[in-house]
C-alpha cells in the first residue's frame, strides 16, 4: 500500500514539474502581417523626389495609387522623377498645366501591373498608362530592356533610362527617373482644324460679282461716250443746215 502511495505522489510531482515547464515556454509568435505599402514613405527615404511627391499630393494621385496598390491583384509601377528632372524643365512648363492636365501628367508616370526589371524583357508595347485624354483614349509608353538591368522608356516626347530601383517587390514598384515623361498630348501643339467647305467658296463667289461689275463698267462708259459723240454730230449737223437755210435766204433778197 505504502508503495502505490509513493508512486502516486512521484507521478503528481512530475505531471506539476511538466506544466510549469510548459507555462515558463510559450510557442513563438508567427510573423506580423505586413502593413499597407506607402508610396509617399518610399520616397521620402530615398529622398531627391520632393517635387513629384508634392504632386503626388497636391493632384490626389498619391491617395489613389495608396488604395489601389493595397486592393489590387495585378500591383502597380511607378515611375519618379527626381527633384533635378523637374528643374530641368522649361520655367512654367508644369504650373501652366490645368489641376486636370497636372493629374494627367502625374498618372502618365504609373503603370495599372507590377513589372520587376526581369518584366521589362519581354513586355509588350506601348504600355498603358493610368493617364487618359479627353477622348478616353489611355497614355502609352515605349519600354524598351537593353539587358543586364538597363531599361529605356519613352513618352514619345522624352526618352530616359531607369536607373535605381527604390523598390522592386510586389505589389509596388517604384523607378527612379531622371526625366518627365512628358506626353505628347499635353506638351505637342495641336493642327488648327480646316475651314469648312462653305467658307472656302465665299471668297469665289464675291470675286465673281465683283468681276462682273467691272466687266459692267466699260460696257456702260463705252454707252455713254457713243451717246455723247452722237449728240455732238447731231447738234453740228443741226448747226451746218441752219448756216444753209439762212444763206440761201439772204441770196432770195439780194436778188
Amino acid at each position: 500500500m505504502a508503495f502505490f502511495l509513493k508512486l502516486s505522489l512521484v507521478a503528481l510531482v512530475a505531471t506539476l514539474a511538466c506544466g510549469h515547464c510548459m507555462a515558463q515556454s510559450p510557442a513563438a509568435p508567427g510573423p506580423a502581417p505586413a502593413g499597407p505599402v506607402n508610396l509617399t514613405a518610399i520616397l521620402e527615404k530615398a529622398g531627391q523626389y520632393t517635387t513629384f511627391m508634392r504632386l503626388l499630393a497636391s493632384t490626389q494621385v498619391g491617395n489613389q495609387i495608396a488604395n489601389q496598390v493595397n486592393t489590387s491583384t495585378e500591383g502597380m509601377t511607378v515611375f519618379a522623377p527626381t527633384d533635378n528632372a523637374f528643374q530641368n524643365l522649361k520655367p512654367g512648363t508644369i504650373n501652366n498645366l490645368s489641376d486636370q492636365d497636372q493629374v494627367k501628367l502625374v498618372l502618365n508616370h504609373v503603370l495599372p501591373k507590377f513589372n520587376s526589371f526581369d518584366n521589362f524583357e519581354t513586355i509588350s508595347n506601348p504600355v498603358r498608362t493610368q493617364a487618359t485624354g479627353d477622348d478616353g483614349e489611355a497614355f502609352t509608353l515605349e519600354i524598351v530592356s537593353i539587358g543586364n538591368r538597363q531599361v529605356n522608356v519613352s513618352s514619345g516626347k522624352v526618352t530616359t533610362q531607369l536607373n535605381n530601383a527604390l523598390r522592386e517587390k510586389f505589389p509596388l514598384a517604384v523607378y527612379q527617373v531622371d526625366k518627365v515623361l512628358l506626353p505628347p498630348a499635353l506638351f505637342e501643339a495641336k493642327s488648327p482644324k480646316s475651314s469648312p467647305v462653305g467658307s472656302a467658296t465665299k471668297p469665289k463667289s464675291s470675286d465673281s460679282k465683283s468681276d462682273g461689275k467691272a466687266a459692267e463698267g466699260p460696257a456702260t462708259d463705252s454707252a455713254d461716250a457713243e451717246a455723247k459723240d452722237n449728240g455732238v454730230y447731231g447738234l453740228k449737223s443741226m448747226g451746218m443746215g441752219f448756216v444753209a437755210v439762212v444763206g440761201i435766204l439772204t441770196t432770195g433778197f439780194l436778188f
